[in-house]
């Protein structure tokens, strides 16, 4: 899987993108047939505490998969987005066992 980091006006952090890339070794082991993912870290303006925000776009066959969280850190943002994900990608492997059968 092809993986793409993007830090919207922020220091990239080669911690940060390193981090994102073992949540989404995970992922590539557990679903093969994800192909791309973009990675946006960015941080929102204002007092919030939870203004760390991760947002993943996946490619994969069909329409491609979205997740984003706003947490108290960019790690934590992170494994919840990661953890949307999973969901989302549980469901489209059943969906793509149910049209193969």
């Amino acid at each position: 899987m092809e993986a793409i980091y993007q830090f919207v006006k922020l220091e990239k952090s080669e911690s940060l993108q390193e981090f994102a890339q073992k949540k989404l070794d995970k992922l590539e082991v557990k679903y093969d047939f994800i192909v791309r993912a973009e990675v946006y870290f960015k941080k929102q303006e204002g007092q919030d505490p939870n203004g760390y925000i991760c947002n993943i776009k996946l490619s994969v066959p069909g329409p491609q998969l979205f997740a984003e969280s706003n947490e108290n850190s960019y790690e934590a943002a992170t494994a919840e987005t990661v953890k949307d994900l999973d969901r989302q990608l549980a469901k489209k492997k059943s969906q793509m066992k149910t049209h193969a059968n």
